[in-house]
């Protein structure tokens, strides 16, 4: 494990409390995503201080939004490498990237933000981007 727990679970919890649930193991992910139906919000944590800042906070207001995921998961880079590892597998294409987002129609990635799109932006910037997905793509 990189990252003491001391360390991780704070940065978990976070989550958790926001009612995301975690996906630990590479068959929790594929519970949530292999032939699923309806929408997924995939989380990809991270301990950097974008995730702090402008990720988790950003996400926990665009969860706010009245449309939003049948279900939302967290896996967490750099800890559950396994159940990250698995997640990344179902968006071919995207290079590796923590923290990011992924959403999933009926288990297809239908949109991806990745670090690059989080870094330098306000989490309110970044929560207008995932609730313009969610009201898109979201029942």
């Amino acid at each position: 494990m990189l990252y003491p727990p001391e360390i991780t679970e704070p940065i978990r919890m976070d989550l958790v409390n926001a009612g995301v649930t975690e996906l630990r193991t590479p068959s929790d992910v594929d519970m949530v995503l292999k032939n699923a139906p309806g929408t997924t919000l995939v989380i990809i944590n991270s301990v950097c201080g974008c995730a702090a800042g402008m990720a988790r906070p950003g996400v926990k207001i665009a969860l706010q939004h009245t449309k939003r995921p049948d279900r939302v998961g967290t896996v967490f880079a750099g800890v559950d490498r396994e159940a990250t590892e698995r997640a990344r597998h179902y968006i071919p294409g995207v290079p590796p990237s923590s923290p990011a987002f992924a959403l999933f129609k009926d288990g297809k990635p239908v949109y991806v933000m990745e670090r690059y799109q989080i870094e330098g932006r306000s989490p309110q910037e970044i929560a207008f981007d995932l609730v313009e997905a969610f009201d898109e793509y979201c029942g």
